[in-house]
């Protein structure tokens, strides 16, 4: 996996405040169409103040990216602690966190999947971004299904993975609430088969 872009000068209240200003706008109205002075105009910062930090709106955006990748990894383990030792619990936990996000009222689609289709570029730094974030939810499947007794837990999470994916696609273009829940269901069948 490359490196991640170094951000420049300190994290700062008015780099987080950005950062913030910024994930908010491009979850909503899309990261081409969020321009550099619309987000400044919001956050009320100096352009000075978004050229100390990121060379470049691109280097925000996987800065933007990034640090909500670290936040859904935090939530995601703080869920699986609150579950406690079981297997499927940890697994049905894992499957709520999903559920919540996507039954949220401002739930707007995954803001990593409309990433990496705004830059489909593979070698773009920001769909890198994304690709991490993703790897690093099959990971966490992976060791989830490593409580279960399935020889092969590498391929199952893969699939797990795109079950959800698929879900929240779903759940953002036509509105349906209940795909995570069959996401679930399909999920808890294929470790049954793979046990």
């Amino acid at each position: 996996m490359p490196d991640l872009p170094k951000p420049r000068g300190d994290s700062t209240p008015k780099r987080d405040h950005l950062l913030a200003t910024a994930f908010r706008l491009f979850y909503r109205d899309g990261y081409h169409a969020v321009g550099i002075d619309t987000i400044l105009a919001e956050a009320k910062l100096a352009k000075m103040t978004l050229y100390h930090h990121f060379a470049s709106k691109e280097e925000l955006i996987v800065a933007v990216l990034e640090q909500r990748s670290a936040l859904v990894r935090e939530k995601v383990q703080t869920l699986l602690r609150e579950a406690g030792p079981s297997p499927r619990k940890r697994l049905l936990a894992y499957f709520d966190r999903y559920d919540a996000f996507i039954s949220s009222k401002d739930f707007n689609g995954c803001p990593f999947i409309r990433a990496v289709a705004e830059y489909p570029e593979i070698r773009s730094p920001v769909h890198q971004s994304v690709i991490r974030h993703k790897q690093r939810g099959i990971a966490t499947l992976q060791e989830l299904l490593s409580g279960f007794d399935i020889a092969e837990p590498e391929p199952v999470a893969q699939q797990i993975s795109l079950l959800i994916e698929g879900a929240i696609v779903s759940a953002h273009t036509f509105g349906n609430t209940s795909a995570l829940a069959h996401a679930r269901n399909a999920a808890l069948a294929l470790v049954k088969a793979a046990q």
